[in-house]
């Protein structure tokens, strides 16, 4: 049984995979999901990029009247991977595995707009660059010379 910290934090996840799903930053959040799901198994993250990706579908696929009602049902149904996968590991590592979750959800808050590493509402008018991430460098050249 897990503690009423890691079990919100594993409802917290199930949440923001549904409020990720179909937004902006929802391809850099799937990956940074799959990958926590994953802990390092390269075919249980590609299980994970699949679930992920039905998750997406089915929400697309419904109509406004069914929407609250199938994101519910999604979000149970990750709150109960992510407590799974908490489950499955030892303590340290569990503490370690939340706080990672609880990291991410806080990166991507559907709730207030906002979603780090994504880049939404902006006109460009010529040439342009767009950089996301942390710790990233870019080197732009524009013109004849670049």
């Amino acid at each position: 049984m897990l503690s009423e910290a890691l079990t919100a934090a594993a409802a917290g996840g199930g949440m923001a995979v549904v409020q990720a799903a179909g937004a902006d930053g929802w391809a850099w959040f799937r990956v940074r999901c799959a990958r926590l799901v994953g802990r390092g198994d390269a075919d249980a993250e590609r299980e994970a990029l699949a679930r992920l990706d039905r998750t997406a579908a089915a929400l697309d696929a419904v109509d406004e009247s069914e929407r609250q009602r199938v994101r519910a049902v999604h979000a149970v149904l990750w709150q109960g991977e992510f407590a799974s996968v908490i489950e499955a590991l030892g303590e340290p590592d569990r503490a370690r595995l939340a706080e990672q979750l609880i990291d991410l959800t806080g990166e991507f808050d559907a709730s207030n707009g906002t979603a780090r590493g994504a880049v939404g509402g902006n006109s460009f008018h010529g040439p342009t660059a767009v950089q996301t991430g942390d710790h990233n460098r870019q080197e732009n050249h524009f013109g004849s010379d670049g």
